[in-house]
Order: C-alpha cells, then sequence, then structure tokens
C-alpha cells in the first residue's frame, strides 16, 4: 500500500508547527509536507529534531499563488490537505484587513481548487470560535456547531468567509471536508505577541505585562496538544461534510491567566498594566465540545496543568524565543 500523502499548510506556524511535529511522529508510515510562506510568525527552527526524518518535506510557498498550488498539488497526488496557513492575530487585522482578505479567504479558494483538481480524500479546514461572535457572562451559554456565525473583527469575519467558501466547495462540488472550530491555543511555539507567551516572557524579565480593558474578557484555553490529537480524530473519523468545535473546558478571565502565570513565575501583580481596551473586543468565548467528545476525543490537559507545562518550556527555550524578542514585530 503507498504511503499516504499529507500536506499541512501554515505548518512552519504555531498550530501548525505542532501539528507537523506530531503527524511525524505519530505517523512514520505517512508522508507529512509542510508548506509554508515563512512570514513573521512562522520559523524552521521549530523544527530541528524532525527536518532529518525520513517522512517530513518542507515546501516554502504562498497559499495565495494559485498556479503554484495547483502544480504541486498536479505533481505530488496529496492525500488528505490541512489548512492551518492563516493571517490570525486580531490587533493586526484591524491596522491591515486587507493582509487578512488576500490570505484566509483567497488563499483557502486557491487551495480548494488545487484540492478539487486531483481529488483529495480529504480536506480539512482549521478555523476559530470567533465566527460566532461573542457571548455574554452567562456560565450556561457555548458556542455549538450550529450558533449563528457572526463574526466581529476583520480577522473572524475573513475566517468566517472562509468557511463558507469551503462549505459551498463540499455541496456544490463534492469535496470532501470537515471544518474545525477551536477555542483559543497556548503551549509550545507560540509567537510571543499572543497572551500567554508575552505574559511568560514579560514577566520573565520583569516588564510590564499589558492587559486589555479591565481584563475580564474570558476565553476558553485548549491546550495545543489536545488540539493536535482532536485533529488526528476528525481527520481519521469525522463524518464528511461536518463541523467540529474544539475546546478544552478552561474559562478563565485574561486577567486570571495573567496572575496565574505571575504566580507560577513568582513575579508581582504590580507588572500588570491595564491599557484601552481593543477596539471591538467579544467579551467572551466558550465551545462545547461534545459532538467531537462522541467521537471518542477528549482533552488531556487541565488548564493548570497545561500553563505550568508551558511556562517551563518557554524557560527551558531561550535559543528558539530570544532571536524573535529583537525583532520589530514584538512590542515587548
Amino acid at each position: 500500500m503507498p504511503k499516504k500523502k499529507v500536506l499541512v499548510t501554515g505548518g512552519a506556524g504555531f498550530i501548525g508547527g505542532n501539528f507537523v511535529h506530531y503527524m511525524v511522529n505519530q505517523y512514520p508510515d505517512y508522508d507529512i509536507y509542510n508548506l509554508d510562506a515563512l512570514t513573521y510568525a512562522g520559523d524552521l527552527l521549530k523544527h530541528r529534531a524532525i527536518k532529518h526524518n525520513e517522512n517530513y518535506h518542507f515546501i516554502h510557498a504562498d497559499i495565495v499563488d494559485r498556479a503554484k498550488m495547483i502544480s504541486l498539488f498536479e505533481r505530488e497526488r496529496f492525500d488528505f490537505v490541512l489548512h492551518f496557513a492563516a493571517e490570525s492575530h486580531v490587533d493586526r487585522s484591524i491596522n491591515e484587513p486587507s493582509l487578512f482578505l488576500q490570505t484566509n479567504i483567497m488563499g483557502t479558494q486557491a487551495l480548494l481548487d488545487a484540492a478539487l483538481k486531483v481529488g483529495v480524500e480529504k480536506f480539512v479546514h482549521i478555523s476559530t470560535d470567533e465566527v460566532y461572535g461573542e457571548l455574554d457572562f452567562d456560565a450556561t451559554l457555548l458556542f455549538s456547531e450550529s450558533t449563528p456565525i457572526q463574526p466581529n473583527s476583520p480577522y473572524s469575519a475573513s475566517k468566517a468567509a472562509s468557511d463558507f467558501i469551503v462549505q459551498a466547495y463540499h455541496r456544490t462540488f463534492g469535496l470532501p471536508m470537515n471544518i474545525t472550530r477551536c477555542s483559543n491555543n497556548y503551549g509550545p511555539y507560540q509567537y510571543p505577541e499572543k497572551l500567554i507567551p508575552l505574559t511568560i516572557l514579560s514577566a520573565y524579565q520583569e516588564k510590564s505585562i499589558p492587559v486589555y480593558g479591565n481584563g475580564c474578557n474570558v476565553r476558553d484555553w485548549l491546550h495545543v496538544y489536545d488540539h493536535c490529537t482532536a485533529i488526528d480524530k476528525i481527520l481519521h473519523e469525522g463524518v464528511n461534510g461536518d463541523v467540529y468545535n474544539i475546546g478544552g473546558h478552561n474559562e478563565r478571565t485574561n486577567i486570571e491567566v495573567v496572575k496565574t502565570i505571575l504566580s507560577s513565575l513568582s513575579k508581582p501583580e504590580t507588572l500588570i498594566e491595564f491599557v484601552e481596551d481593543r477596539l471591538g473586543h467579544d467579551k467572551r468565548y466558550a465551545i462545547d465540545p461534545t459532538k467531537l467528545e462522541q467521537l471518542g476525543w477528549t482533552p488531556k490537559y487541565s488548564f493548570e496543568k497545561g500553563i505550568e507545562e508551558t511556562v517551563q518550556w518557554y524557560l527551558c527555550h531561550r535559543e528558539w524565543w530570544e532571536p524573535l524578542l529583537l525583532e520589530k514585530h514584538i512590542q515587548n
């Protein structure tokens, strides 16, 4: 039986990079192709340990280049496509929305055209719970797969549009697919512009930690390893055409997250600096992952265990994050 060929777009980024590691180790009989444009948030340093593995391959390309995507798919004839590649930082989408529309919408369409042309076995589109909009501070309210789509930022609007395009290719052309919508991720190799790594590194260096508004916005946190196992489950067992929410049952306010990290590092809360709230800042996200759990998936990490391991990971991997702090992209 020939090896399965698996394309992971955005495999030099945070979630995609962790998924590449997971798949290379979990499925030695699969050939894993990491396709990435290597923009500011992507790096190959995270893949040093696997770069010589026989089942790991890197392709430097931009998903927006439709002709290149079609040529690549025709040459390699991928069996599975896991589409992580996206511009994903909400603040950047407010400042430069056109980039998000180009990459997240047109890039997705280019991949869909290529996938349809060669007849892939499944296209898994990695999306976000932010497409649902926001919830009130009522613990009984959760996002389900039937929650209406109501994005509030240029980022989430671009992801919602790409979700609809993927669904349209399934319903119109019969492309086998799943869409996953995850809650906020954290863990190793997360670019230090996001809340958790920014807080860890700022606290470690005893620099001020910016917190939007009053810090009471709520997010449902998911360790990236649990996200990887969930996508694996959906890739192999998900019902064709279905959407699956992925959440870790770990709701926390932003200020609780920051204080947990400060406590873990034995740093004072006086490092916290409340700043003007983000434009259109959603109040609360919370995922109901029941549908996915019915496939047999359960998260491994509690928030407390996951945060402790994540803090220790950053403390032990200065060679990865220190060069990033020298770049102009990180306002630390």
